[in-house]
This record gives C-alpha cells, structure tokens and sequence, in this order.
C-alpha cells in the first residue's frame, strides 16, 4: 500500500482518482484549494468507498503550507492534477494560467524534493501535441501546443524529464489526457458543470435535463464522416485504473515515461449527442454553429505504449461513457450543491 498525494484532488479527474486508488489498496490524501471544486467530494468518496480521504486544504503555490502538509502526512508518492484547464480562459489570461499551471508545480516540485517524495505522476494533455494531420498521435509525434494551458503543459514535461535525468532518485510519468468523459457508476461523483470550461459532456447533460434549450456544435462542415469533429473519449474511470497501474510501475521504472491515454479510436461531437440521446431516452437539440479558431478536426490517440508498458487499455466504450455519465446527473442536477435539483436550476 502507498500513501499517495493528489493534488487537485477534489476536482473531477482527482476525485475518481481518489476513488481508483482506495479500491487498489493505497490511501488517498487529497491536496486541494477548493478555488473550482467542493468539500462536499469527500463524503461522496466515503459513499463509494467507505473511506473519507483526508483533505489539505492548501494551494500548490503556497511554499509553507506545502512543506508542512508533506512533513506531517509523509506521503510516499504524488499525483499532480491539480491546475487551471479552460484553454479559452488561459488565451484571454495567459499570466493567470502560467503562475498556477507553471509556478505552481515547480513550487510543488521543490516542497516534493525536500520532503524526500520522488516518485510523480503528472496530468498532461494532448493539447501538448497542437495541430496535426496525421494520426493517431503517437507519443513522438511533433509538439507544437497553440494557447497558453497547451505551452504550459509542455513546459512541465520538459521539468519533469529533466528532473529525472538530473538525479536518479526522481522517477516520473507523465500521462498525456485525451477527452475524459463520464462519471463514477454509482453516480455519486462526476462533472459538474462550467461556463468557464464548456465542455460538451456537461452541456449536453444540462439540454437533456432540461437545464438549457440547445446545444451549439462548433462546425459541422468539417471532412468527417458526419462533418463535426472527431475526438478521444475515455471514460473517466478507465483513465484513474491507469494512474493507478502506472503508479505502481513507478516502482520499477527509473527515469521516466510518457504516455497517451485514450482509447485509440476517435468518435464524432455528434455521436456523442446521439448516444447520450439513447441512454437517456431525451431528444438533444442542436443547431450548427460556426468553427471555432484552434479546433482540430481529428484527434485521437495511438496507445500501444500504454498497453506495452502499463499492460493497461480502457474497457468502457461511449454508451457506458454516456449512460455514467446521465446517471450523475440524474442523480445530482445541481451538481455537488447541498439539496439542489428539485427546482432544475442550473449548476
């Protein structure tokens, strides 16, 4: 059993995480400001689990409270999740973006070498790849990020993979997200809405309840099967399974490794919207709206690598993805609010 550290912890990827890693046998500490998440994760953790995992409170940028949580908790490992994630936010607040996506891991990084933790995990993205036409991406393939949350990414690959080849004690993966999706089966944790996020998952959520009237698809004119663009969907609990698999494989792995992690097949926005019309038996409006500057028409991930060394591949497939993910929110239309979706308020 490892004592592991997750920063970001209460978020939607940290909190499955949480979830993951109890069910394997470690113990979770979870590391989170609350600035963009809720108290209220813990207790849905401990529904799932049976466990409440320990919270602590304190910012990734804050030096003291760092050295201290790590001096008493001791942790054997860390998980960095934690992190700002609108790239739209991240183009209009690019110095926003780069104090706490940036600085605040290598202040992480710092508190982690002086307590002796040497052994991390960090949520990358596949925004670290830009645009590109030929696919899947492969680990290698070219990386030419395109907004500030991409550039800021890659800058903390470089300081990872540095690190780890300065000193041998340091053991690094760097897990490379493509489009996480879906929630907890039992409903209790999942995504909750933002308006500074948009991502599509929620939002179709909110039409299908009810919550909006439409949702606009961003080009559908695109040379795809059905013009809209093709992504990456992984199942949020596929993507948790792995950190906990490559978290053990840190054990054995000196140096460090990069990993996709998505399921190697690509899906369209619309059939996305159409599955999540069939498992939920609600009708999804929708109206074309025009393309958005930095899409990308086809992305999706080659993941050999994660299967080679990991041993690992996702299990879920989108109708799973989409049924999760409306049972979450059937069963929490507010979201994590105390009480809330009696009335169908937004989240």
């Amino acid at each position: 059993m490892a004592r592991v550290l997750v920063t970001g912890g209460t978020g939607y990827i940290g909190s499955h995480l949480a979830v993951a890693l109890i069910q394997a046998g470690h113990e979770a500490l979870l590391l989170d400001n609350l600035s963009r998440s809720r108290r209220e994760v813990l207790e849905r953790i401990r529904r799932i689990t049976g466990l409440k995992p320990v919270l602590l409170e304190v910012d990734v940028r804050d030096e003291a409270g760092l050295d201290a949580a790590l001096a008493r908790h001791r942790p054997d490992a860390c998980i960095h999740c934690a992190g700002l994630k609108a790239v739209a936010e991240s183009v209009a607040k690019p110095l926003l973006y780069f104090a706490n996506n940036v600085e605040g891991t290598l202040l992480l990084l710092g508190a982690l070498d002086r307590a002796g933790v040497t052994r991390v995990l960090f949520s990358s993205s596949a925004t670290v790849y830009g645009i590109t036409e030929k696919m899947p991406l492969v680990e290698e393939s070219p990386l030419a990020p395109i907004n500030p949350y991409g550039h800021g990414k890659l800058m903390v690959e470089h300081f990872l993979n540095d690190l780890a080849k300065a000193d041998p004690r340091w053991r690094v993966g760097i897990l490379r997200y493509f489009n996480p999706v879906g929630a907890h089966e039992s409903g209790h944790i999942g995504e909750e809405q933002s308006d500074v996020l948009g991502n599509l998952m929620p939002i179709l959520l909110q039409v299908a309840e009810g919550q909006r009237t439409h949702v606009e698809i961003f080009g559908t004119d695109y040379d795809t099967p059905d013009g809209t663009c093709i992504r990456d969907f992984v199942h949020v609990m596929d993507l948790a399974e792995a950190h906990v698999v490559a978290l053990e494989k840190l054990a054995s792995c000196a140096g460090s490794f990069t990993l996709n992690l998505g399921t190697g097949r690509g899906l369209s926005v619309l059939e996305a919207l159409q599955t999540l019309e069939r498992v939920s038996g609600r009708k999804i409006p929708w109206r074309a709206a025009s393309r958005r500057e930095g899409d990308i028409p086809v992305c999706y991930a080659a993941v050999d690598a994660a299967r080679n060394l990991l041993k690992w591949s996702a299990k879920r497939g989108l109708e799973a993805m989409c049924a999760d993910a409306w049972r979450w929110k059937e069963m929490n239309p507010s979201g994590y609010a105390p009480h809330a979706g009696e009335g169908g308020d937004l989240a």
